[in-house]
């Protein structure tokens, strides 16, 4: 055997994991360091345990939860949108459906000024209450509602 190549052999070399346990072996380091052993690794204890030993899984469960409310917070900006341009096309005058000078005018006339009188009328009473004002067939009808399902303010 060559002199001088061979690392120096601890016969007593202590191991120390990081749940506690410690024993002794022989290496070429007089101390070992390590995160898992038989003591604490699930294979021989039977329970699931995560080792954290960088914080990594604590990072992991902040960015899942910072994910949910950015999430949750997108949700609620889009709904307010929503609401928001609903209302704003609620408070515009009919003549924004673009619906006939004819049809336009019969329902001036029975007191809808606004898109939002109509379709309050149309929750309210249904296709019926609209064909309760005089002059309003039911292609005009169908035309109004048409127009009030492309704006998506009554339902199909």
């Amino acid at each position: 055997m060559k002199e001088g190549i061979h690392p120096k052999y601890y016969p007593d070399a202590k191991v120390v994991c990081s749940c506690g346990a410690t024993w002794t072996t022989g290496s070429t380091v007089p101390m070992i360091r390590t995160d898992v052993c038989s003591s604490c690794h699930p294979f021989f204890t039977g329970e699931q345990r995560i080792i954290d030993t960088a914080g990594q899984v604590d990072r992991y469960h902040k960015r899942v939860k910072q994910r949910s409310l950015h999430e949750a917070e997108e949700k609620a900006r889009t709904e307010l949108a929503l609401r928001k341009r609903r209302e704003a096309l609620l408070r515009q005058q009919i003549e924004a459906l673009d619906l006939g000078d004819r049809v336009h005018k019969l329902l001036v006339d029975a007191g809808m000024v606004s898109i939002g009188d109509l379709v309050k009328r149309l929750d309210e009473g249904g296709e019926a209450a609209l064909q309760g004002i005089e002059g309003l067939g039911a292609r005009s009808i169908r035309e109004i509602k048409e127009r009030l399902q492309m704006l998506g303010l009554v339902a199909a």
